[in-house]
């Protein structure tokens, strides 16, 4: 199974390989830049482990646990 951004820890980082957030939402996320070959770091994880916050081209976004999940890692 391929990594995600749901197996990163806080302070860790990787490089998007794919994303499978479908419809309006996976168009907002690649026009923010979250597209193959793009930096992304986690930041921080909330108490319940839910949303979590990763930094990517130069700005912090917050994820639902299904869009982590979803972001696949080179």
């Amino acid at each position: 199974m391929a990594r995600t951004v749901d197996d990163l820890q806080p302070g860790e980082s990787g490089v998007v390989k794919n994303h499978k957030v479908k419809g309006s939402l996976g168009k907002h996320l690649r026009e923010m830049g979250l597209i193959a070959g793009t930096p992304i770091k986690l930041e921080r994880k909330a108490p319940l482990g839910y949303p979590v916050e990763v930094r990517i081209q130069g700005f912090s976004l917050a994820l639902r646990k299904e869009e982590a999940e979803s972001i696949e890692l080179e």
